[in-house]
């Protein structure tokens, strides 16, 4: 599981999930996965979406995950009233704005590679676009 080693504030404000990405471009591999719309991915879901990838490209390919879990999302224990503070940590997400690239792999061919990433991007909540070099 991903998750930050240490931060300078343990709980967060919610914000918002306005505009476009600008990592919008495959800089490291030649095939990736790009977001379609906003998301909140949290790290069991990349971990998830890593795993699957990883099955088929073992040691013939390389693969990067270009998101990072940096925001820690607060759940208040279950039937507990107002106020009496914010609650504890939960679990991490990664903030993902619309065209942002979020896995990337190299070393396969082009059919093996679509068919990787078909199957990884059906682990993500969201639609996504298979891009190429």
């Amino acid at each position: 599981m991903l998750l930050p080693k240490r931060t300078k504030y343990r709980k967060m404000h919610r914000g918002r999930m306005k505009g476009v990405s600008t990592a919008n471009t495959l800089v490291f591999g030649d095939f990736g996965i790009q977001a379609q719309e906003p998301v909140w991915l949290t790290s069991r879901q990349i971990e998830a979406t890593r795993r699957s990838i990883t099955r088929y490209v073992r040691r013939t390919g390389k693969l990067w995950i270009r998101v990072f879990p940096d925001r820690s999302i607060t759940e208040r224990a279950a039937e507990s009233r107002m106020g009496a503070g914010k609650g504890a940590v939960s679990h991490w997400v990664a903030v993902v704005k619309p065209g942002a690239v979020i896995f990337e792999i190299n070393g396969l061919e082009k059919e093996m590679a679509y068919k990787v990433l078909k199957v990884a991007s059906q682990k993500l909540p969201i639609k996504t676009k298979i891009i190429e070099r």
